[in-house]
């Protein structure tokens, strides 16, 4: 949850990308870093392992503006995509404020898209939240590798798979290009804001 402190005036939210592996969250972090580097205070800490996949997160605390009163900075996290990480998975999905799911649009790997959709609402589960109340946005990713002639899955096939229930926002997407790398992050912002309001009157009120 959104972490507020009163007598510096400032408001951190998290938002974590999920996804399955190689899928292109931390290349959608590092897009963000490159492109809005004037606005970032802090360096981006990547742990990867030996297959050069991330192991931990990227954090990337991202100044935004005020709201209420106080400094919004929003922390960018991601997880590792890797089964045998699943722990850590969840440990970075603790206190979570939102997230965005990113899809990898080939079709070899649909499976792997179904199976880690399956597996964030189960880690939800452990911090008795649901995946229908978590502000949520999907992004499927890789869409620029149709011009290199690898079969991929369409935008349709993709929301059909993904988002029949859940029926959140989502975007086509290239992470290595850019293409609504920044779509998505305001997107997911702006869907943490109405519960940050509410908590923020909380604090005034009390």
């Amino acid at each position: 949850m959104a972490f507020i402190n009163p007598k510096t005036k400032e408001v951190q939210i998290k938002i974590v990308y999920y996804g399955p592996g190689r899928g292109g969250k931390t290349t959608n972090l590092e897009y963000i870093y490159s492109k809005f580097n004037h606005r970032i205070k802090s360096e981006m800490v990547s742990l990867k392992t030996h297959g050069d996949r991330t192991l931990f997160f990227d954090f990337l605390p991202f100044d935004i503006g005020k709201v209420m009163g106080h400094t919004l900075k929003v922390q960018l996290y991601t997880v590792p995509g890797q089964v045998k990480y699943n722990a850590t998975r969840r440990v970075v999905l603790r206190g979570v404020d939102g997230i965005v799911f990113v899809a990898d649009s080939m079709k070899v790997v649909r499976e792997k898209n179904l199976l880690s959709l399956k597996n964030l609402h189960e880690n939800l589960k452990d911090y008795n939240r649901s995946i229908f109340r978590v502000p949520l946005v999907l992004q499927y990713n890789k869409m620029d590798l149709a011009e290199q002639g690898i079969p991929l899955l369409s935008y349709e096939r993709l929301e059909k798979d993904l988002n029949t229930q859940l029926k959140v926002p989502s975007f086509p997407a290239s992470a290595l290009r850019g293409t609504n790398v920044a779509k998505t992050l305001k997107k997911i912002i702006s869907m943490t804001l109405p519960s940050l309001q509410r908590n923020l009157k909380k604090e005034v009120v009390n």
